[in-house]
């Protein structure tokens, strides 16, 4: 069947998410961890496309951020980290699970150095990593941890969910393989709702990819398979979206309604006693935040990624959830040219090689599944023949 031309492909639709969440990551790491207004305190109104350090020539040394160089154009942990995944998948070749993260993943972080943008220099994953991120490497290569309870213990953030973009895209169209995979595979890095909400953000990425899916369909599917408080949460911001078409007006209505089920607390930078923890009453804040904007925006990529990042707090996550999801609607076409080749020559990244990598394998998966599927129907078909 020929696609017509304004349908995206698979391949559009998993360049353009994979583009979007690394510049969404770009985009959102100067401002990561301040308020809106502080952001439009430094940069005199809001933020309209890529920036350079919160703190200038001065990021080398200033607190919170030295030493890494967020800015100009500078992919985070993020965009490491769903590259990372990727080549997982090159090497498995099929679906992942808990068992590919010690096998597959954690001798990536530890042993495979590349380029790190934020360091201007070649290191292995793991020396830019988040904490909650090291925490795979500490339990499962060091404490020898069953790969499928390894998350427990974990600070619950969204350090899962921030990089499974991939699986919902491997699964593309299919929201409810995606949610089940990525809760499989983030058992071995998350608990609780952190690893609820890696299933709910690939099932959405897998929402999007479908032909004719809108904004309101990715939300649709996201809370029919989302649980307890990321359930509502989610359902909580959606509501609050929809009154607003423009993010300067949902700024702090969003935050207001995301507030009761996050545990971070109004200071972000100073969580609170019991941030983190976990609970089937709380909710991360960077996917239920992340498809409200893309419902204010009405998944414009431009419009949908600048809410996320003018939001602050945890932006760079909330921007790349916004732009995976945005660019899967779309496609590469969403997202803009400019932005994309400047964060691709800044981060020294060939960004369309990981797409071109995860479309091959996605391909292969699917066609193994079929398989399986058809196996499965014919002997499911003898087995009720009696029956008939």
């Amino acid at each position: 069947m020929t696609p017509t031309l304004d349908v995206p492909t698979l391949d559009d639709r998993i360049t353009g998410s994979l583009l979007g969440a690394a510049v969404g990551d770009a985009l959102g790491g100067p401002v990561e961890g301040y308020t809106p207004e502080q952001i439009v305190e430094r940069h005199g109104g809001r933020v309209t496309g890529i920036v350079g350090p919160w703190n200038g020539g001065e990021w080398r040394t200033a607190r919170p951020i030295a030493p890494y160089h967020k800015g100009d154009g500078h992919v985070t942990d993020d965009t490491l980290m769903t590259h990372a995944l990727i080549r997982v998948y090159e090497k498995v070749r099929g679906h992942l699970d808990a068992y590919a993260v010690a096998d597959h993943l954690v001798p990536e972080l530890m042993g495979s150095p590349v380029w790190i943008p934020e360091l201007e220099a070649e290191a292995l994953p793991l020396q830019r990593i988040f904490l909650a991120e090291k925490w795979i490497v500490a339990r499962l290569h060091y404490g020898h941890a069953d790969p499928r309870e390894a998350g427990n213990g974990n600070i619950v953030n969204c350090g899962a969910a921030m990089y499974v973009a991939p699986v919902g895209l491997v699964n593309a169209a299919h929201p409810a393989a995606a949610y089940a995979e990525a809760i499989d595979l983030t058992g071995a890095h998350q608990s609780s709702y952190g690893r609820e909400a890696a299933g709910v953000f690939a099932a959405a990425v897998a929402a999007a990819c479908a032909p004719g899916a809108t904004p309101a369909s990715v939300v649709a599917a996201a809370l029919s398979l989302a649980k307890d408080g990321t359930r509502d949460a989610i359902r909580a911001v959606v509501e609050v979206a929809a009154d607003h078409t423009d993010f300067e007006t949902a700024l702090i209505p969003l935050r207001r309604a995301v507030a009761p089920f996050d545990t971070v607390g109004p200071d972000y930078r100073a969580p609170s006693l019991g941030a983190r923890r976990p609970s089937r009453l709380h909710a991360i804040e960077e996917l239920p935040i992340a498809l409200g904007m893309l419902l204010v925006g009405g998944g414009d990529f431009r419009r949908t990624v600048l809410g996320a990042v003018n939001y602050g707090r945890d932006c760079d996550s909330i921007a790349t959830m916004a732009g995976a999801i945005a660019g899967a609607l779309h496609g590469e076409s969403a997202v803009p040219a400019a932005w994309a080749k400047q964060v691709a020559e800044a981060s020294r990244l060939d960004l369309h090689a990981p797409a071109r990598a995860l479309t091959e394998v996605a391909r292969e998966v699917f066609a193994r599944d079929r398989d399986v599927r058809r196996t499965h129907e014919a002997a499911f078909a003898t087995l009720t023949s009696a029956d008939r």
